[in-house]
């Protein structure tokens, strides 16, 4: 594995370069030598527009190679089984299990928190699995469990803040995030996903913003906290594609009251309640092969009424600028605007860097955001926020991976007898 991958426009289409995708870019939660991908043209728009916690971005992240600390990998037989399978049938299979804990400095309650994730993923090439307008299925099916009474979750809302210092590892038990087609176009230059989506794997992406291998606050994820809703395991559709060959588009809309535990119910709400999430998203790069080291995009949204949980309409704007320097350095700015919606954030601003020096081995992110509650989904003005977050992830081997990180939340806007509240962090992922 190389210590940095060559600028965008000069990765040649031989080894190393031409094994690497874009997708496990995003996956690797950015590759600007942060991880396994290099800047290699992807195979299509499906992969390329892939956003970092995306089923295809993970399958390709695992598939490669790691410089790990203690260079041992026990799960070559294992690996190369999957690759065999894949090879014969078309079938990509991926596990992992993750872990996250927190301790803060003080709280009005609990002071710890724990939670823990088991996925199976993959996706299966059933239609044109050796052209570009290839079929495939994807699925991942998750339990996700608390280690004790207070899931990683709710622990911002126990510190008396208003945001998700993790926005996914809860206590929901067994649900499937993903089950959907999609299907490459246009000789690779379009998709279509239709089925059951994560919104997340699409709006905003941001190749540090993967609440399991980089930045876990959401206020430096998708929208930074201002997009409401979010839902995952929403039945609805998606279509992304290159209008250009550095502009880009993606344009969805999916069951604003999707349930990830009850996909059948999808059905139900979606056609019978009929509220929805759409978003459109305008995005530029230098070009394909650096979308998400060189980019540029604005997202605008809308959703709907939700009756059942009592959340109003509303709409809104988000912007994200990265640009990668040195082959090791990811600056960005981030940040985005509701209005109503039901979103934590009336407005954000996240700024922030990620640095590298050895893909595949190790990366380390600093966030700095700012944010002011959403008045209508709290019903009452609250005080400005301000957030850091700093993390550290090490590969350990092949399969293991450890990040260590700090929150400093200062002025939490439901606490106001605390100005500061630190929290440390340790998530491990334990890939297979």
């Amino acid at each position: 594995m190389p210590t940095a991958f060559p600028p965008p426009d000069t990765c040649p289409a031989t080894p190393p370069c031409r094994s690497l995708r874009l997708p496990s870019l995003a996956a690797s939660t950015v590759l600007l030598a942060f991880g396994p991908s290099s800047l290699a043209q992807a195979a299509n728009v499906a992969e390329t527009l892939s956003g970092p916690s995306a089923t295809p971005s993970t399958l390709s992240y695992d598939a490669q190679d790691k410089d790990s600390l203690l260079a041992v990998d026990i799960q070559e037989g294992w690996t190369q089984w999957k690759s065999d399978l894949e090879a014969r049938t078309g079938l990509t299979l991926g596990f992992d299990y993750n872990a996250l804990g927190f301790r803060a400095s003080s709280s009005p309650g609990d002071r710890t928190a724990g939670s823990g994730v088991f996925r199976a993923f993959g996706k299966w090439a059933l239609v044109g699995r050796d052209g570009p307008n290839t079929g495939n299925l994807v699925f991942k099916l998750e339990q996700r469990h608390a280690y004790g009474d207070l899931a990683v979750t709710d622990f911002g809302t126990e510190l008396g803040y208003v945001g998700l210092v993790n926005s996914v590892f809860n206590d929901q038990g067994w649900r499937a995030t993903n089950l959907y087609w999609q299907q490459n176009l246009a000789d690779g230059q379009a998709v279509v996903s239709v089925g059951w989506l994560d919104v997340t794997d699409y709006v905003d992406v941001f190749a540090l913003a993967s609440p399991w291998t980089g930045f876990s606050n959401l206020a430096f994820q998708t929208g930074s906290g201002t997009i409401g809703g979010l839902p995952d395991g929403a039945l609805g559709a998606v279509a992304a594609g290159f209008l250009t060959d550095r502009v880009y588009a993606a344009v969805g809309i999916v069951d604003a009251n999707g349930d990830a535990t009850d996909l059948l119910g999808g059905f139900d709400t979606l056609f019978d309640e009929g509220e929805t999430f759409k978003s459109l998203e305008l995005g530029w790069t230098s070009g394909p092969k650096a979308l998400f080291i060189d980019n540029a995009h604005v997202t605008l949204w809308q959703i709907d009424e939700r009756t059942k949980a009592g959340s109003d309409d509303g709409y809104g704007i988000a912007f994200s600028y990265t640009r990668g320097i040195e082959n090791t350095w990811l600056p960005f700015v981030r940040g985005g605007w509701a209005d109503a919606g039901g979103s934590l954030y009336e407005a954000a601003l996240s700024v922030g860097v990620g640095y590298t020096q050895n893909p595949g081995r190790q990366l380390t992110g600093l966030g700095v955001n700012w944010s002011r509650p959403n008045d209508d989904t709290f019903g009452v003005d609250l005080d400005d926020q301000w957030t850091v977050e700093a993390f550290s992830r090490w590969q350990l081997t092949e399969g293991i991976e450890i990040t260590p990180s700090v929150q400093i939340i200062q002025n939490p806007a439901l606490n106001p007898d605390k100005d500061t509240i630190a929290l440390f962090g340790l998530r491990l992922r334990a890939a297979f």
